[in-house]
């Protein structure tokens, strides 16, 4: 396994406020979808789940939940420069995928006001949610001497458009991936709390509840439109995006392995982990899953990261343009080559599994 890469230096665009980071495809994105269709959706097969999961949301279980307590007011100075480095990459992502879905959600609400107030008022609560982790978040940052311009940040940033039917199928991964990311960790530092060098982790057991919630009502959602879950093109779409997700996780722990071996958690464990209970959790969800136990997945998957790494060291290194991009070649080859072989390994029918458990 080829180790993480160095922590880059911290850039500002005036004192205090961090400069974003660049954009790539692994850093977390904005997005922008079809209003129009989503107001048209029917939600009438799942009516009732519907207002179970918009009851679950209004009941706001964590509304005073992200007080900060006596043990942020201190210096953290005490941290080694690297690990303050590393720990305020993580907050850096963590803050702006939190941010992203705010900015989604709200403008879902707003726009869908006249046309469904049901779901206006389900991505208002979401909203309201989002922005308390991503203002929690920037708070954390702000102790390690910087903090992101939100507002600028909202300006700036490139916003990538998906149809309705990929940000369903995409924000019930990611909120139930951040589920499992945030319930590990905690139950980590729980057993080993020599590790809980912030007080950040403490918060984690009753936010990822606030995840799980949202990943519940995408879920609601997603059933409600039969050709998500009930059509043989959906079964092909849900393993894509079940792959590219756990590709995007593997490539992005991987990278940041430093960050992990911090706190304590040896990142193939935790990443395969992540990966393995976020599956299983989907078999709720999805028409097909993919089989976290072929003795090739996970061995496709970190050789990608593998080569992940390497074509990062290729970019920062010093090397004339030309032979980069030659360099680059084989090793772009060889993610797309594994990201193949991945997709072509048998599924498993997650109906037919419900069928059988019913």
């Amino acid at each position: 396994m080829v180790t993480a890469l160095p922590t880059p230096q911290i850039d500002e665009i005036r004192p205090g406020v961090k400069a974003p980071v660049k954009e790539t495809l692994l850093t977390p994105r904005f997005y922008t979808t079809d209003f129009e269709a989503i107001a048209k959706m029917s939600l009438a097969s799942q009516a009732d789940e519907i207002e179970a999961a918009i009851d679950e949301l209004r009941a706001d279980y964590n509304r005073h939940h992200f007080v900060r307590d006596d043990e942020f007011n201190q210096a953290w100075d005490h941290l080694p420069e690297h690990v303050r480095s590393v720990f305020i990459d993580f907050l850096e992502r963590s803050c702006t995928s939190e941010f992203s879905g705010f900015l989604l959600f709200k403008e879902l609400s707003r726009r869908l006001k006249t046309d469904s107030p049901k779901l206006a008022e389900a991505f208002g609560l979401l909203a309201r949610d989002e922005a308390r982790h991503a203002g929690f978040l920037n708070k954390a940052m702000a102790d390690f001497g910087v903090s992101l311009d939100l507002r600028h940040l909202t300006k700036k940033r490139s916003y990538t458009f998906f149809p309705p039917e990929w940000v369903i199928y995409t924000v019930y991964l990611s909120e139930k991936i951040g589920y499992w990311r945030y319930i590990l960790t905690f139950r980590h530092l729980e057993k080993q709390p020599e590790y809980q060098i912030y007080p950040l982790f403490r918060y984690f057991e009753q936010w990822c509840q606030d995840e799980n919630r949202h990943g519940d009502f995408f879920k609601v959602l997603l059933r409600s439109q039969p050709k998500l879950w009930k059509t043989w093109t959906s079964r092909l779409w849900a393993r894509f995006f079940l792959l590219i997700v756990f590709v995007t996780h593997t490539l992005t722990v991987f990278e940041r392995s430093d960050f992990y071996e911090m706190i304590g958690l040896d990142a193939k464990t935790y990443n395969r982990d992540v990966i393995r209970n976020t599956n299983e959790t989907s078999l709720r969800a999805f028409p097909a899953v993919l089989d976290t136990s072929h003795p090739d997945f996970f061995r496709l998957m970190e050789d990608c990261s593998d080569a992940n790494l390497e074509l990062t060291r290729i970019a920062n290194s010093d090397r004339p343009a030309w032979l980069k991009a030659l360099q680059k070649l084989p090793l772009q080859a060889r993610i797309a080559g594994n990201i193949l072989r991945l997709y072509f390994l048998k599924s498993i029918d997650a109906e037919a599994q419900r069928a059988t458990v019913h």
